[in-house]
């Protein structure tokens, strides 16, 4: 047993029973992935009935496994492997995520990923600076002279939906809705879903689908320079992008592009005002900036564990796996491996360890990561800059969305 009354570990059979919707657990993971650390960093999670690993070596080869993959319907039957049937009420949902750069393995994913490539490498999304920075003080003028705000939905929540709506070709009206799709649709994704759950994220599926279609009908009819238009015009190999694999693509990129981002403003703005230490410090130049959005992102990262099949059999740390076996990555606790980060539960935005994989690794690194850094690297700035004496108003309260990691609220006042 452990101090953690919502935890139970078994080192000789490596045995966990973890509650993951114990407030005490997802409130603060690092703890327990601490606990993990020190005592069986690959495991058997009883309720979710896989294998977890949380070594920094191991997740970041495993990213890179070409025998794991998102995927394993591609080289067997779900007769094969004991799969069950997909359930009828989240047809929408699966239609959705048929083609989703997230769901495919090579060669389709390497088609897709081939297409959308281009407008998310670092050159292209540096372009992007002066609209970021222009939105980022537009928002803190709103709410400068009130000395207070609520966090997330003053700056948060608007500036990374606003930026990929601007990418793709989605008017910025619709951000608030793209949010509320967005957020029902990551509902499939958390531990212990409800039916309810799945229903909304259906439901979401379907219109944010249908919503997509009439923006492709639009941009095929009168393109624009945008994403949408791009993936609708180019061809890869002599071959375009089917209608049904362009809604799959656009709806990734739209909650891939601002899901975690969010997250990640507010997570990295409570750690820094909790640490103590002085923001004029840590952003005094673009070299400091830099490091201290890296740290944020290592110890307090958005998404916590990416799943995948294992493809053909193998043994990965004493574990022998076959195929169709699941087993999942906790990428936030790799991120706290003592063998690999001195001190890992301290904020230390000077160290340089290596890099976090908080982004992934492997063919299946985040698409979005250069325009996610560059927005927390000139939002979180520009922020501490012309708020100072910041602080936090009241004790931030974290989302039972486990495995993301963010708040419900961040209140400030200054």
């Amino acid at each position: 047993m452990t101090d953690r009354p919502f935890l139970s570990i078994n080192p000789a059979t490596r045995r966990v029973s973890l509650d993951a919707r114990d407030p005490a657990f997802y409130s603060d993971p690092n703890g327990t992935y601490a606990a993990l650390h020190a005592t069986c960093p690959t495991f058997y999670w009883e309720e979710q009935k896989a294998w977890f690993f949380t070594g920094y070596d191991h997740v970041n080869a495993l990213l890179r496994d070409r025998r794991f993959g998102r995927q394993i319907l591609h080289v067997a039957s779900r007769e094969e492997l004991g799969m069950a049937e997909p359930d009828a009420h989240t047809t929408h949902f699966d239609r959705a995520e048929l083609h989703s750069l997230l769901e495919l393995e090579p060669p389709e994913h390497t088609r897709l990923r081939t297409l959308v490539n281009r407008a998310f490498v670092s050159r292209s999304i540096e372009k992007m600076t002066p609209e970021i920075e222009i939105l980022t003080n537009q928002l803190i003028d709103r709410f400068e002279a009130k000395a207070e705000t609520e966090l997330l939905a003053s700056f948060a929540d608007i500036i990374p939906v606003t930026m990929i709506a601007r990418m793709i070709g989605i008017p910025e009206e619709m951000g608030p809705q793209l949010l509320k799709w967005s957020h029902d649709y990551v509902g499939m994704y958390m531990f212990k879903r409800t039916r309810a759950d799945e229903d909304a994220a259906d439901r979401s599926a379907k219109e944010f689908a249908e919503y997509v279609r009439q923006m492709i009908a639009e941009r095929r009819a009168t393109p624009q320079d945008d994403l949408l238009s791009h993936m609708i015009h180019t061809e890869h190999k002599g071959q375009y992008l089917t209608e049904d694999e362009l809604i799959s693509t656009a709806i990734v990129l739209l909650n891939a592009g601002h899901e975690a981002t969010v997250h990640q403003i507010g997570n990295s703005v409570r750690m820094i005002l909790e640490s103590g230490l002085d923001p004029a410090d840590l952003f005094h130049d673009a070299k400091a900036t830099e490091r201290t959005v890296e740290e944020t992102l290592r110890i307090c990262a958005p998404v916590h564990i990416f799943q995948r099949y294992c493809i053909e059999p193998c043994e990965i740390d004493g574990i022998s796996l076959k195929r169709g076996d699941k087993v999942s990555l906790i990428l936030a606790a790799a991120n706290l491996d003592p063998a690999k980060f001195t001190d890992p539960l301290v904020f230390k935005p000077a160290r340089e360890e290596g890099a976090n994989l908080s982004f992934g690794a492997g063919i299946h690194f985040c698409i979005g990561a250069p325009l996610a850094r560059l927005e927390l690297n000139i939002a979180l700035p520009l922020l501490f800059k012309r708020l100072p004496g910041l602080k936090i108003a009241a004790q931030p309260v974290v989302k039972d969305v486990y495995h993301f990691h963010g708040l419900e609220r961040l209140d400030l006042r200054w």
